[in-house]
């Protein structure tokens, strides 16, 4: 009787839930299936007709379309070691042109997308060597055979067909390095396989079978990194490329076989939206640590989080990108291919996102943060700091940096990353994180270009990690600590930096330092104000008609100029326009030391009070 009822819950707990085996055979043979089918069209088109919004950005995603007609069909042209542009401007092109067939069933569009596929399908090889560029031109022919099946002939078909399996399918089943990463290249590769092999599963099931099954088993391993709270590990950029592509895997799971298999309950994962939500400061450019850009453009993976959380907050700075982008004209070489994304994951339509319910915002993990602003309007005061490592994917020496915002204005930034194929092309090794590699003498890439300290002329510990040991989003001192020792061994014994916003809408950064022998730290700003040295503690700051005053409260420190943001070495891009404001200070050995920065819109106002970063908490 026992062994009976272990058998009748195994049976029924396999009923319940159906192998990926069981639900590639019941799917439904009828194209297209992919995010979403014919019945869905009906609903995105009224959505389209009632918001003059969306309206606005189906006209440019036609114009977009339109703009490719005229352009050369790809080719296969590898720059250094990648053919990845050539994947994406095949992905973009064909996206675009086939979600304009399907909506408008204008022969060009289809036509015209048919010549970009045939042309992909024709290559030797999709360059396996760097596999994302496998993975993403596998998504651009699985989303083109799947939108245009019905209206290809068979021979097409059948070609299309073949290059997704022998092109993409069969060289992505070896055992690549990145199967079982836990960086953005996991969520890609397996993504991208995974919508080839959704396209055609019903001619290859088995084959269809092993890609689903492997991405599902093993992204999770990537969507770790989003514990516990959502923060993404390799920067607000690659969020938008790695959750980008683990938000379509798990659409296309959807409306392909009926389930995401729970991907999308993963620990962490939902909360990311937040975190994307708020790395973007009052004057509309991200929190741009780690390899990114401070710019933005629209993301459809936040009207997907929108949907699937039911809360319209996270379109907050969408809606405005998204009016920027369709007030501008078509730029034939950077056309974006992301509107029919946008179009597929828009919430019904509404007068407008609501505006988020949290001022301060924290996210744990491999590369915390902590997020602080004074309202959510564009003149806002915002600051956000990181901890966490150089050893985290694309990360840099820039822990303890962090970002200001005020009067619409960015006031501390960061250079960002620079292209790599320009660094490996110089001979860069680019990609090793041991201590005294090539990476680390890279300005950009480096702690002497960040907002955080130099101590004793040394490069930060690539294997240090800083926690946030302090987060307040209550009372008159919301702020984020920091605990930054183990980046400065052997030179600091104690390394805390405290960031705090004020009621008066300035901010303050506090270091608490305690030096092992005798020390000397610089502390560094980068801005692209205009800077004007009043006294040794004191400067007004110069941008876009907006000042700022920065005070310094120090023992022995004294303002200056630093002609480090101007790098030197040759492989090293130019920064135009930047500077770094900053200070010396020498720690005697033994001795603890600390000095403070307060940065304030107004000339007026009393200096804040002088408390040890343990009385914040």
């Amino acid at each position: 009787m026992k062994y009976t009822s272990i058998i009748l819950i195994l049976f029924f707990t396999s009923c319940a839930t159906p192998t990926i085996n069981s639900r590639i055979a019941n799917s439904s043979k009828q194209f297209p299936r992919l995010f979403f089918n014919w019945k869905d069209e009906v609903n995105m088109l009224k959505n389209i007709d009632k918001d003059p919004l969306l309206a606005a950005a189906f006209q440019k995603l036609l114009a977009s379309a339109d703009s490719i007609l005229n352009s050369e069909v790809i080719t296969y042209q590898k720059q250094g070691r990648r053919l990845l542009s050539v994947s994406r401007s095949c992905l973009k092109r064909v996206h675009l042109l086939a979600f304009a067939y399907r909506m408008t069933g204008r022969t060009k569009y289809r036509q015209r997308a048919q010549k970009e596929m045939l042309a992909a399908a024709a290559f030797d090889n999709w360059n396996p060597s760097h596999f994302l560029d496998v993975a993403e031109m596998t998504a651009a022919l699985a989303i083109g055979y799947d939108y245009l099946y019905n209206d290809l002939t068979p021979e097409v078909r059948s070609t299309i067909r073949k290059a997704i399996i022998d092109k993409g399918l069969k060289p992505g089943l070896k055992d690549h390095w990145w199967v079982k990463t836990h960086i953005n290249w996991n969520q890609v590769c397996h993504a991208g396989l995974s919508l080839g092999a959704l396209a055609i599963m019903n001619d290859e099931p088995e084959l269809a079978e092993k890609i689903i099954s492997r991405a599902v088993e093993y992204v999770p391993l990537a969507m770790e990194t989003y514990a516990p709270d959502g923060a993404y590990p390799e920067g607000p950029g690659y969020w938008n490329y790695g959750t980008a592509y683990n938000v379509l895997l798990i659409a296309a799971l959807e409306s392909s076989l009926g389930t995401d298999f729970g991907l999308s309950k993963k620990s962490g994962f939902l909360n990311t939206a937040d975190y994307y939500l708020h790395t973007t400061g009052p004057s509309g450019l991200r929190f741009n640590y780690s390899d990114g850009r401070a710019g933005s453009g629209v993301s459809p993976t936040m009207y997907w989080f929108a949907n699937k959380r039911s809360e319209g907050q996270f379109l907050w700075n969408e809606i405005t990108r998204l009016k920027e982008y369709c007030s501008k004209p078509i730029d034939p070489q950077r056309v974006s291919g992301s509107l029919p994304f946008l179009l597929i994951f828009a919430n019904p339509p509404k007068q407008g996102p609501d505006k988020p319910k949290d001022l301060h915002w924290t996210g744990n993990g491999t590369n915390p943060i902590g997020v602080h602003r004074s309202d959510w309007s564009k003149d806002a005061t915002y600051i956000a700091i990181k901890g966490g490592t150089p050893e985290a994917s694309h990360g840099h020496m820039d822990i303890g940096s962090f970002v200001l915002d005020s009067q619409g204005v960015r006031w501390a930034d960061d250079l960002g990353s620079q292209s790599y194929h320009n660094l490996e092309s110089q001979g860069i090794d680019l990609w090793n994180r041991e201590q005294n590699s090539g990476r680390w003498k890279i300005f950009r890439l480096n702690n002497f270009s960040h907002n955080t300290l130099v101590v004793n002329n040394q490069l930060q510990r690539v294997e240090g990690k800083a926690p946030i040991i302090s987060f307040s989003d209550k009372g008159s001192l919301p702020h984020t600590i920091i605990d930054m020792n183990s980046l400065y061994k052997p030179q600091l014994s104690e390394a805390k930096r405290g960031v705090a916003l004020l009621e008066d809408k300035s901010v303050l950064i506090q270091d608490e330092l305690k030096a092992l022998d005798d020390t000397t730290v610089r502390w560094g700003m980068l801005t692209k104000a205009k800077i004007t040295i009043l006294s040794k503690n004191k400067a007004l700051l110069e941008l876009d008609g907006k000042q700022m005053t920065l005070h310094l409260f120090s023992p022995n420190g004294q303002l200056e100029i630093y002609e480090s943001a101007t790098p030197k070495q040759k492989y090293d891009a130019p920064n135009p326009g930047t500077k770094m404001i900053g200070f010396k200070v020498n720690c005697l050995k033994g001795q603890s030391t600390s000095f403070r920065v307060w940065i304030t819109p107004n000339e007026a106002g009393e200096a804040p009070v002088k408390k040890a970063l343990s009385q914040w908490r």
